[in-house]
Parts: structure tokens; C-alpha cells; sequence
């Protein structure tokens, strides 16, 4: 994932894309952010799992602020926020149908054997083991909540 950032990036120089270009720059930066923490604890250069993470945590941030930008009178700003949004989404896997979280869940819950809520964390960890990047987890325990409630 980090090389298709880099020549994504690449170019986005090549072809004087000003937004795609700031957008890349600020993911490469984040990469590097989590490869200086890795090594302070000890650990090698951030693997694809914690690169699909930055990213979805990345796209997740702009979603709300272009939800604070909407609801603030600031259009523009809400709409720079989903134009890096979708670059963003480029890079991350194709996200789930409902109906395909939906099987996925229900298929943890009975995988990990819960039986109520307090057995939650449980399924969310198998979940977010085997999906991350492809399941709104926000969403996704909402449904859990459903089926053990």
C-alpha cells in the first residue's frame, strides 16, 4: 500500500494536481508519523493492516468534519473534505453492503458464541481482525447490538 501511495503521489507532482498532491502528501505523512511511533516501542516500519487503519481513521475524521462544515453554513469547506475523502478511499478496500455486513457479523456472533451485549467486545475484535477498512465498525455495532439485545 505504501508504494501505490508513493506513486500515486508521484503523480499527482507529474500532473500538478495542487489538491490530490496535499491530500497524498498529508497520507505519507501520517505512514511516517506511525513508522517514528513503531520505532519508539520497539517495533519495525507500520505493516499494511496499521496503514488501512491511518487510512480509515483518516476518512472517518473528514466525514465528520464535513458533517460540522454542513451543518455550520460552511459548504465549501464540506466539499474539500469529500474531495479528499474520495482520494482517500481510493487506497482502502471496497466497503461492505449492508446486507454483506450484515451475514459478516452474524456470522462472528456465532463464531465467538455470544449470547449478550457484554459479549460485544469479543465480536468487534473478531471483526475488526478480519475487516478493517472494509466495515464501518460505528455501524457495525449497532447491528451487534441488534442481534444480542
Amino acid at each position: 500500500m505504501r508504494e501505490t501511495v508513493t506513486n500515486a503521489l508521484k503523480d499527482a507532482m507529474r500532473n500538478k494536481d495542487k489538491d490530490r498532491l496535499s491530500t497524498l502528501r498529508m497520507v505519507n505523512a501520517a505512514f511516517q508519523d506511525r513508522d517514528i511511533a513503531n520505532r519508539g516501542v520497539g517495533k519495525g516500519a507500520a505493516d499494511s493492516d496499521e496503514l488501512l487503519q491511518i487510512l480509515t481513521k483518516m476518512v472517518k475524521q473528514r466525514e465528520e468534519s464535513a458533517k460540522a462544515y454542513t451543518d455550520g453554513g460552511r459548504p465549501e469547506l464540506a466539499d474539500k473534505e469529500r474531495a479528499e475523502i474520495e482520494i482517500l478511499r481510493e487506497f482502502l478496500p471496497v466497503q461492505m453492503s449492508e446486507d454483506e455486513a450484515r451475514a459478516a457479523i452474524a456470522a462472528a456472533v456465532k463464531e465467538v458464541g455470544a449470547e449478550s451485549v457484554k459479549d460485544m467486545g469479543k465480536v468487534m475484535a473478531e471483526l475488526k481482525a478480519r475487516y478493517t477498512g472494509q466495515m464501518d465498525f460505528s455501524k457495525a455495532s449497532g447491528i451487534i447490538k441488534q442481534l444480542l439485545g
